[in-house]
């Protein structure tokens, strides 16, 4: 076993690698870049090392020979990945070797086996696990990629053989929009991955994402059981689920032999995963599922096979890693329970997912659910990385009390200083379709305007933010007023932009009547609690002249300050602004041209994502105030329009 390790890796990923290394009493290195020298996984590790001459990716967490002269300047013994950045970067892997130490993950040969899905795809057809009908070859003549298109038969996807997230994939239903997603989707792939190939698929019309977890040890594999990560969003994944709903017992058995066989195959060393596209039209079938590609690290959502079969993971890949063959076979393998894991993001959900940052003020999580997460209280969400704040993972004994264990964790996490995706996860949960187990890749498309709802206000939360601004939740009445004095007094709040107006007659240390908008609430305590209005006074916090009301998943609200209040003009259009820090990846606009409602005039890069900035009304272009590889501020003004 090892005496030191260094994690590769930053965040959520590299926090739960260390908890285990310290139960299995090996020592951690963490790096860091400069926009991480305070973050949890800094603190959690033996040793921190400083990496890089920036906080982006690309000048500190992908600076793979910085980052093996960091491990052995250290004294590690071996390097572990986790995921994203170098974790499938075969080249890396080689490398790591070459310096003496291990790469605790698979070999540099099955990492590029399985990097292009083209060549992935035939090689898994060798190995007899069945592939999704399509062209998977190197000719990438146009004309030639329709005519396979038109042999497959639409509706087809286009794919990138290098891709990931989605990026580099297009849906075409009909022959005549096929050139013009072809087109996006080499561009796409071109930007993201530096590749511009594509293959093209049969698209399956009622798609599930059901991937099987395999670990090998070089030799001999064995597969812990399926996962459903079918509930995604633009391609990726919001809430997962071990085992499979529905799932009948020949068809899992096919799944894990074909997976084992794809680990087999290559020799495959460590924990992997292989996903399957599957087609639940008619019930899950033997016949009905084809491989998709292969994750050759660990998956984000690794927690729910971990929880449902018993077996930490990470403990394995360490053991492997270091040369011991696998803990348990596959008969020694089995299911208890049921597990769901729903990811937490920083990011606006009316506003269309927009990633979000801002400093976490507050962040709590019930003890009913076990939430990992790479950031704590007063931890930045930072423009530079994912936006993930914490995954909320649950386990019950059947798939309706961990469904409902979920619901109650997603109720009672707590999160102040930024906008999150919170109310929309508990708004899933709660969906009907999915209680049943009704789960395709389509379900948020297609509920989306009932699962994206906006937050609500009662006079009661008013009460409990007032409350907070105005000190009368604690105070017993000791600062000055006699004890059955009555006060009076008003305060003045924001609630989505609409400021309201409170009053409060104080008639004793356990009464209050508040008047909000028209509507009188009656506040009473109750031994060392607060009635407001007949509801228990939710937990509040406030941050600077930030208040939240921990209820209905986070009602934030803004206390105004009487001395220091500005006015302005709303939003005309005039100016496109970037809605968050980010990179200019591109500029359409330039002074003087006309353009339209809905136009396209830049594209923003952030928090790994590319998000167009629209024309918000027909006008002429006044002035271009960014230019392609400016880095920008929130809020920086990048077009402006001629004033109408």
């Amino acid at each position: 076993m090892f005496d030191k390790i260094l994690i590769a890796n930053r965040g959520e990923i590299a926090c739960r690698v260390m908890e285990t290394a310290r139960a299995m009493g090996v020592k951690t290195v963490a790096v860091y870049s400069d926009a991480d020298h305070a973050a949890k996984h800094v603190a959690l590790a033996d040793e921190a090392w400083h990496i890089g001459t920036g906080p982006a990716p690309a000048d500190s967490y992908l600076l793979g020979d910085e980052i093996i002269a960091v491990a052995k300047a250290s004294g590690a013994q071996g390097i572990h990945p986790g995921y994203g950045f170098l974790s499938e970067n075969p080249e890396f892997v080689d490398a790591v070797e070459a310096a003496g130490l291990t790469f605790i993950g698979p070999s540099a040969k099955a990492i590029r086996a399985m990097g292009l899905k083209d060549a992935a795809k035939a090689l898994m057809e060798e190995a007899g696990v069945p592939v999704v009908p399509g062209y998977h070859g190197a000719n990438q003549d146009a004309e030639f990629l329709a005519a396979q298109a038109e042999d497959i038969g639409y509706p087809v996807l286009i794919k990138a053989v290098a891709g990931g997230g989605g990026k580099g994939m297009r849906l075409v239903e009909a022959a005549d929009e096929f050139a013009e997603a072809l087109a996006s989707a080499q561009g796409e792939a071109q930007t993201a991955f530096g590749n511009p190939d594509v293959l093209i698929e049969k698209y399956i019309q009622k798609p599930r994402h059901i991937e099987v977890q395999v670990f090998g040890d070089g030799e001999t594999a064995v597969h812990l059981f399926e996962r459903d990560c079918s509930l995604q969003r633009r391609h990726q994944k919001v809430i997962e689920e071990a085992p499979a709903p529905d799932m009948p017992l020949e068809v899992r058995q096919a799944m894990g032999e074909a997976a084992v066989r794809a680990a087999e195959a290559i020799g495959y060393k460590g924990a992997g995963t292989i996903e399957f596209i599957v087609d639940g039209s008619n019930g899950l079938r033997a016949d009905g599922f084809w491989f998709m590609e292969m994750n050759t690290r660990l998956q984000v959502e690794h927690p729910v096979t971990e929880l449902i079969t018993g077996v930490d993971l990470v403990d394995w890949q360490l053991r492997v890693a270091s040369g011991d063959r696998l803990p348990k076979s596959q008969d020694e393998l089995s299911i208890t329970g049921h597990a769901f894991e729903a990811r937490l993001y920083a990011e606006d959900v009316p506003a269309g997912f927009l990633p979000a940052t801002g400093v976490l003020t507050h962040l709590s999580f019930p003890e009913n659910c076990r939430a990992d997460s790479g950031v704590r209280a007063g931890d930045a969400i930072s423009p530079w990385y994912d936006p993930m704040i914490a995954k909320v993972i649950v386990h019950g004994p059947t798939r309706e009390v961990a469904l409902s264990r979920l619901s109650d964790a997603l109720r009672q996490t707590q999160v102040g200083g930024t906008v999150t995706n919170l109310a929309f996860l508990g708004a899933l949960a709660a969906d009907a379709g999915f209680a049943k187990g009704e789960v395709d890749t389509g379900l948020i498309a297609r509920e989306i305007d009932t699962l994206v709802v906006a937050p609500v206000a009662t006079a009661e939360h008013k009460a409990a933010a007032a409350m907070k601004a105005l000190n009368l939740i604690d105070t017993r009445w000791d600062t000055g007023f006699s004890l059955w004095q009555d006060l009076k007094t008003s305060a003045t709040l924001i609630w989505q932009g609409e400021p309201f107006s409170v009053s409060v007659e104080v008639e004793g240390p356990d009464r209050q009547i508040w008047e909000i908008e028209g509507e009188q609430v009656i506040c009473n305590r109750s031994g060392a609690r607060w009635l407001v209005g007949g509801m228990w006074l939710p937990d509040v916090a406030r941050h600077d002249n930030t208040i939240t009301v921990f209820d209905g998943y986070g009602l934030s609200f803004e206390v105004v300050d009487l001395l220091d209040q500005t006015s302005g003009a709303g939003g005309d259009g005039t100016a496109i602004e970037a809605p968050m820090p980010g990179l200019v990846k591109a500029v359409f606009a330039e002074a003087g041209q006309e353009v339209k409602e809905g136009d396209r005039l830049a594209i923003l890069e952030a928090m790994k994502m590319e998000h167009s900035l629209l024309a918000a009304r027909d006008g002429v272009v006044a002035e271009v105030l960014a230019a392609d590889g400016d880095q920008v501020e929130a809020g920086a003004p990048l077009i402006r329009l001629e004033e109408q």
